[in-house]
Order: structure tokens, then sequence, then C-alpha cells
């Protein structure tokens, strides 16, 4: 008992309750994990800010550590991309093979993963996902041989169904999570009323599962936006996309630096707009599994 609290307990006064102190080991993991959270968002941020300031520099400029911050800006590189290059081609054949890619995906890969879910069909859904797990180097060879023998390398065709290959089965995954965390009696209740279980899963199912299907569509888009190795291979003159096309800023004797980080900020931006503005159904979408109930 402190001193004041004697004298006030002597005079008749109620006692001043005394404060209670935070551990150290708190306080001190409070530190520690504002300390982490900003070491990793710099570790995350710095390669897009130095992306970002290379850019807006010429290749002399980027060689030398003394301009790393104080530097001349030019958008000469930007000019060298957009202009010069013809990069709205490519980014129309980007958005154009991602978007169909994943639209079909989603028709097809719904509905599956609906039936999976329902049926319990859980090791039909393993097979799935081992076509994610297999490497796509590993299906190249036997892509461009099958596409060449239909005459579809070099087309829109031979892309859009080799990111499907990959996308379907992220889809019917993430979306099989998401059924299954879905009450059953929702669609018992409504086949009660007189619906049909295709139209249970159309009225009702369907139009509850859209964060899940968001966040399905949104990683599907991203993997197909970002994808280099099919569209290196099977992509034509025509048909090139923003990832492969980044790839001619590097010849055999020099690598153009600052048209190469203007080409990298032009692709990485559009997807950092996606993710910022979707990131409640990503989170939403991805934790819908995580129980059931």
């Amino acid at each position: 008992m402190t001193v004041l609290n004697k004298a006030r307990i002597s005079t008749g006064a109620p006692a001043v309750p005394a404060r209670r102190r935070k551990p150290i080991s708190a306080r001190a993991y409070k530190v520690f994990r504002v300390v982490a959270l900003v070491v990793v968002v710099l570790f995350l941020i710095a390669p897009l800010f130095w992306m970002l300031l290379a850019s807006f520099k010429t290749n002399v400029d980027i060689y030398d550590a003394g301009k790393s911050f104080l530097f001349s800006p030019t958008v000469e590189n930007y000019a060298n991309v957009l202009q010069r290059n013809n990069y709205f081609v490519f980014i129309t054949n980007s958005f154009s093979v991602a978007f169909v890619s994943t639209a079909l995906s989603l028709v097809l890969g719904v509905p599956a993963a609906y039936a999976m879910s329902r049926f319990t069909m859980h090791r039909s859904a393993l097979v799935v996902l081992m076509a994610r797990v297999i490497p796509g180097v590993s299906l190249l060879v036997p892509w461009y041989y099958v596409f060449s023998n239909l005459k579809m390398v070099g087309g829109f065709e031979a892309l859009i169904l080799s990111h499907m290959f990959v996308a379907l089965p992220l889809i019917v995954y993430i979306m099989m999570s998401y059924f299954d965390s879905l009450p059953l009696e929702l669609e018992e209740s409504a086949q009660v009323d007189g619906l049909t279980p295709i139209g249970a899963f159309r009225r009702i199912t369907l139009p509850l599962s859209v964060a899940g299907m968001a966040t399905a569509g949104i990683l599907s888009f991203i993997f197909s936006w970002n994808n280099f190795m099919f569209a290196l291979v099977l992509s034509g003159s025509k048909t090139k996309t923003l990832p492969v096309a980044i790839f001619d800023f590097v010849s055999y004797a020099s690598i153009d630096w600052g048209g190469l980080m203007a080409a990298a900020t032009v692709v990485t931006i559009p997807i950092m707009i996606i993710a910022l503005f979707t990131q409640k159904y990503i989170v939403s979408g991805m934790t819908a599994g995580a129980t059931k109930g």
C-alpha cells in the first residue's frame, strides 16, 4: 500500500486504486511488431520504388550510384515504350487473353466446383489440383506439338487454352472451399418451395458466392496477365503479350534498363490498381472456406 493511500485511509477518504503498469514484455512485443512490419513493407516496396525511379532515368544515370535519388528525370523511356514500340497493342493482347481465359474458366469451373462440393468428390478435386501442381515447363513441348499440328501456334486460341489449364484448377479448388462453407439448408428450403436443384444453384447459391468468384477470377486474371513462359513459346508477332514484349529490351550485347523499367512499370500498375480496389473480395473469398456453419 502506498503512502498516499495510507494517509487517505487515516482521514477516512477512499483509497486511490493503484495504476496497473503494462508488462515490459507486452510493450516490447508491440514495438517489435511495428518495427517488423515497417521492415517487411520497406523490403517489399524498395524494388518497386527503384523500378519507378529507374524508369525516369537514362541508362547512364542508372549505372551512376551518385544519382540514385538526385537526377534529371526524363519521359523518353515511356515515349519509347508507348509510342515507338506500340505497347498499346501488347496491352490489348494481354488483357484479351487474360479476360477470355478467366471468363471461360469461371463458366466451366464454378459449376464443376459446385458439383464436387455437393457430391463430396474430394478425390476428383485432388486430381484437378494436380494440374495446378504440375510444372508448366513440362507441358510446353506437348502443347507446342499439339497446337502446331492443329495450326494454332501464334494465335489467341493456344494462349487462352494454355492459361485455362492453370486457371481452371485454381478456380475449382477455391470455389469448392467456398461452396463447402455455404449451408446446405438454404438449397433444401429453396427446393421445398418448388425450385429444381439447378434453379436453387442459380438463384440461391450462385448469388451468395460472388465474393468467392471474384477472388478466383482476380487470381486467375493476375496469373494470365503476368504469364511469360506460355506466351513466349505459343504466341506470335501479332499475339505477343506484355511480358514477352518486355523481353525485347534485353539483347545479346546490352540491356536497355530505362526502357525495361518503364515497360515493367506499365505491366505492374494495372495489376496493383486491380489488387488495391478488389482486396476486400480477395480477403473475404480466401477466408470463406476456413470455417463451416
